[in-house]
């Protein structure tokens, strides 16, 4: 693995990692109130966070969609503040480290800041509640230089089902429908990771653009219900679209699917969200581990994904999605943004050529955004 690991880092130099969703945004805002001097990624936050400038260079990550997620119980203007205020973190982040980010709102901005050897830094709003059933409010996000918006996060909306609530609308509502054809029209990619399987077919059905899954695995190898199904998978050749694979174990490994839902169970029963990454939830969740071993996932898990999704959906339709800050669990070797080299070093293994590996870090993700910018008409 010694070897393959140089050639990993040494493929990453030249076609780097584009990761589809980071949600260091929300864990700033929920650690420290956005407070950039306490949580200074410059230097080594590894005591608090998955992410910092350091780890992104050692990981060979060369551009990040930033998540200005907010939690889907926020609605309304609540939600459309929250959100706004996560944009605000993004652009502070890029204007503090000019040497190491730059905005980018294009896929050429991504390349630019690859030839300059800066961290594109693009956005992604996580579920249609950010917009409050108003298509103005996406127009706006879009024009603060959001990419890509999540249909759902984890509850139903007013106008799609999500993958882990119960179903309204048996997918996306006529609403819905106008939503994904104002993205379409603005250059915004439709993301369906969160999305019940009947809103991915809808949005397939109604999109003119491709589509992503920001952060979404394959569900014939995990069984859950936030992964993609192969019928879906083996519709994105004719539209285009990416499905960028996740590192989260309770999507990826089966048996950490039942260990994780006893962990969630156990921040509520302690009054916290799931999704707490405050000092005060993070202490809960290492004394639930150390009480109860997890199953633990590895590169090697995250790689059999990506062989099927390749296998269902074709080499030019996958991409790498890891999550990391939006999640308390990692896997073994992937445990934070300086990772990457062991999951291409693991698939060089299983020999994935050099045109497939950039293709899945770099390539992809940037013909996708560009082909979405092809079809807008904004």
């Amino acid at each position: 693995m010694s070897s393959s690991l140089d050639a990993a880092r040494d493929l990453l130099a030249n076609w780097p990692v584009v990761d589809g969703h980071n949600d260091l945004p929300w864990a700033l805002r929920e650690q420290v109130g956005y407070d950039l001097d306490r949580r200074d990624i410059a230097a080594d936050q590894s005591a608090h966070l998955h992410t910092d400038l350091p780890r992104l260079r050692a990981g060979g990550v060369g551009a990040q969609f930033w998540s200005v997620y907010v939690r889907s119980d926020y609605a309304g203007d609540k939600a459309v503040t929250a959100t706004l205020e996560q944009i605000d973190v993004v652009r502070q982040l890029v204007a503090r480290y000019p040497d190491e980010l730059r905005l980018a709102r294009t896929a050429d901005d991504m390349e630019a800041a690859r030839a300059e050897g800066r961290i594109a830094s693009l956005m992604g709003a996580e579920g249609g509640h950010s917009i409050n059933n108003s298509l103005a409010t996406l127009r706006a996000l879009y024009e603060l230089g959001v990419r890509y918006m999540t249909l759902t996060h984890n509850d139903t909306i007013d106008w799609a089902d999500s993958a882990t609530d119960e179903p309204r609308h048996n997918g996306l509502s006529a609403f819905g429908e106008e939503v994904v054809r104002e993205m379409n029209r603005c250059g915004m990619l439709v993301d369906l990771s969160h999305v019940s399987a009947d809103t991915m077919r809808d949005a397939l059905r109604v999109s003119t653009a491709p589509v992503i899954f920001s952060h979404s695995s394959a569900r014939a190898v995990c069984d859950h219900p936030r992964n993609i199904p192969d019928d879906v998978l083996a519709q994105l050749p004719a539209n285009g679209g990416v499905a960028m694979a996740t590192f989260v174990p309770k999507f990826v490994l089966p048996e950490a699917v039942a260990w994780t839902q006893r962990a969630d169970e156990n921040m509520r029963a302690h009054g916290l969200h799931h999704l707490d990454t405050t000092e005060a939830g993070m202490t809960v969740q290492r004394a639930f581990e150390a009480a109860n071993p997890r199953p633990m996932a590895t590169a090697a898990t995250v790689a059999d994904h990506l062989d099927h999704m390749r296998e269902v959906a074709g080499v030019d339709h996958i991409g790498i999605g890891g999550d990391f800050d939006g999640t308390a669990f990692t896997p073994a070797d992937l445990s934070d943004v300086a990772g990457y080299p062991n999951l291409i070093a693991e698939l060089m293994d299983r020999k994935w050529s050099e045109a497939d590996l950039s293709k899945l870090t770099w390539r992809n993700a940037v013909r996708v955004l560009r082909d979405a910018e092809g079809v807008s008409f904004g």
